[in-house]
């Protein structure tokens, strides 16, 4: 590894450990960069400072519509990144940066993708009747035909990149999220003193679902199995989403009011993990699926979406480090899921220990240096077209 101090800048609409994956990613990267490096923050939102880390704080004169936004944000980061660093690392839409790494599926892949004839027809007409949708399309077609670096958190997301963008300049380059957490088992005791500070039962079984996206997640799902399961089973639900009150609606509808928790926006999420028994994650549509890692570095047993919807789960080994569900909205098949490993305190052990295994060998300092090797050799490239 080369030894150069780097400048770096890392662009981020809000940089926050609590507000989803993507901004996960980059406040474990700001840190584990930042102990052999210079790292700037360009953001409009902060969470809780990261020691070494230097903010540049991006105004926010437009809150609504979000896609101007968005435009704006990719502008005033251009302006103040332009000069000063060796690399500029931008993990938003923006026509400008060295490294980029793409979270979610681009939207050109989720207009267009499998489309033909007069539904191609279709989907471009919607476009050309919506300034958000030609916003978006301009920038990915800006960033993705650039000659910068582009950067994947799954095998599953760069498949759909490539076929949305088969003409990108330079070869993918795959990093998965690593962990914030230490990987480490919780106690019995340490499971009650937690379910004690959340106002959960002592007893019984804990199910957990953690997603911002409660829809796309599958909460409706998990509803229905929590509605067949044993009354001494309940589920958990963590997140900040605007879908709550129609969650707990519908939570009351099916009879469950007294059996779900829903504790919204949670800073500290190990007290969550600690207190659960199981992570469930039935997505419907997820590039990685970092609270699935993150469950797992506390040695929980997950089930989780299949390798068809969650980027994740093409690392993982169905049985062995977690069960896999291959169709999300089988709401029978995912009742038996569960069950297996809530009554089968064998099979929950094994998954635990794997899944230990599995968190430890994804540490941040692995994680920083394969971004370092990703930024030397964008430099290399660099040099080798002046």
């Amino acid at each position: 590894m080369n030894a150069k101090r780097l400048r770096i800048a890392l662009l981020v609409c809000r940089f926050d450990n609590t507000a989803g994956g993507a901004e996960r990613y980059v406040v474990t990267l700001a840190r584990a960069l930042a102990q052999t490096d210079e790292v700037h923050v360009f953001s409009q939102d902060f969470g809780p400072p990261v020691p070494g880390v230097i903010y540049h704080r991006i105004a926010r004169p437009i809150r609504r519509p979000r896609w101007l936004n968005y435009l704006f944000f990719a502008w005033m980061t251009w302006r103040a990144t332009r000069t000063g660093f060796d690399i500029v690392h931008s993990h938003e839409n923006s026509w400008h940066g060295d490294v980029h790494t793409v979270h979610v599926v681009p939207v050109t892949y989720s207009l267009f993708a499998n489309k033909h004839g007069w539904q191609w027809c279709l989907r471009w007409m919607k476009v050309l009747s919506s300034p958000r949708l030609l916003s978006y399309l301009a920038l990915e077609r800006a960033r993705y035909r650039s000659n910068s670096q582009c950067v994947v958190v799954s095998p599953w997301l760069g498949a759909a990149l490539q076929s949305s963008f088969p003409k990108l300049l330079n070869p993918l380059a795959q990093i998965t999220p690593v962990c914030v957490f230490e990987p480490r088992r919780a106690q019995d005791a340490e499971k009650q003193i937690a379910r004690k500070e959340l106002d959960l039962p002592l007893q019984g079984k804990c199910l957990l679902f953690v997603g911002n996206d409660m829809r796309k997640k599958g909460l409706p799902q998990v509803f229905k199995v929590l509605s067949q399961l044993p009354a001494t089973v309940v589920l958990v639900v963590a997140g900040a989403s605007k879908q709550i009150g129609a969650m707990r609606a519908l939570c009351a509808t099916q009879g469950l009011d007294k059996r779900v928790f829903f504790l919204g926006a949670v800073d500290a999420m190990e007290i969550v993990y600690t207190a659960a028994d199981c992570l469930i994650h039935p997505t419907l549509e997820d590039s990685y699926a970092m609270v699935v890692l993150e469950a797992m570095a506390f040695a929980l047993p997950v089930v989780v979406s299949g390798p068809a919807f969650c980027g994740i789960s093409s690392e993982l080994t169905e049985g062995v480090d977690a069960l896999m569900l291959q169709d999300p909205l089988d709401v029978g098949a995912m009742r038996g899921t569960v069950q297996r490993v809530l009554e089968d305190p064998q099979l929950a052990a094994g998954l635990a220990d794997k899944a230990l295994m599995f968190a430890r060998a994804r540490n941040a300092s692995r994680f920083a240096e394969q971004h370092k090797t990703v930024y030397l050799e964008q430099l290399a490239r660099r040099r080798s077209v002046l």
